[in-house]
């Protein structure tokens, strides 16, 4: 999913927040998927809230709009073999989950996501792998934009509806005139990084990054306000239990 800016949605509210304060508000609404179905329809509606509030509402939406069909055979599926209230349970706790993990995606940068791991103490090599791979989804997004409008361009892609066994062979004959170039590519961009990484000194045992992260008094603020709305749901569900 792209996005004007690569991946990154600048100017949303949330892009100024500490990463750390981001992963915390992550995982807190990834372990929320687990609450009964009346505080879980209630926490995902003030997340979708936020996520809209955050400029984030088209994104998710396109996002969650391509797993359509994995959400009505699911629901079908634990409506028919058990009840309405677990498969609308099942579809709310996977709509949130994909939603956290949105949130998360475009408003962190490669970099932010490197120094939070670094500060969980993960080893840095861990760290700036996982950063890395991170990053290249926009990148390989990228790369198979250009190569499909450069084979548009010379014809080598064609737009036919799928009806017989023809036409969904031609189907992947253009994936792989998709994939190929743009495998290639991002491959020569993986040597490129890592012969710079190299020369920047990247297994050098002292390094001290120029990007501190600094909590603001925002961040706490956003802090105080995450750890009371889990701890009110969590008394919530313990109550009603």
């Amino acid at each position: 999913m792209r996005t004007p800016n690569g991946w990154l949605i600048e100017d949303s509210p949330l892009r100024p927040l500490d990463p750390r304060i981001k992963l915390l508000l992550t995982v807190g609404a990834s372990l929320a998927v687990m609450m009964p179905i009346v505080p879980l329809a209630f926490f995902t509606l003030i997340y979708g809230g936020l996520i809209y509030w955050a400029k984030l509402g088209k994104y998710a939406y396109q996002q969650l709009w391509q797993l359509k069909w994995l959400f009505v055979f699911l629901f079908a599926l634990d409506w028919w073999l058990v009840s309405i209230e677990l498969a609308v349970t099942v579809t709310l706790r996977l709509i949130l989950l994909i939603s956290t993990f949105t949130l998360f995606v475009l408003t962190t940068s490669f970099t932010e996501l490197r120094l939070t791991l670094e500060w969980l103490r993960f080893p840095y090599r861990y760290a700036f792998g996982l950063s890395l791979a991170f990053q290249s989804i926009g990148l390989l997004q990228g790369e198979i934009s250009t190569v499909r409008e450069a084979q548009i361009a010379r014809g080598a892609v064609h737009h036919a509806k799928i009806v017989g066994w023809r036409e969904r062979l031609q189907m992947m004959r253009d994936g792989v005139a998709l994939t190929v170039p743009a495998i290639v590519l991002t491959t020569k961009r993986a040597w490129t990084m890592t012969e710079a990484a190299y020369a920047r000194g990247f297994e050098s045992p002292k390094r001290r990054p120029f990007y501190q992260l600094q909590m603001k008094t925002s961040d706490w603020c956003w802090l105080v306000g995450i750890i009371i709305t889990l701890g009110g749901f969590t008394l919530w569900v313990q109550i009603t239990t």
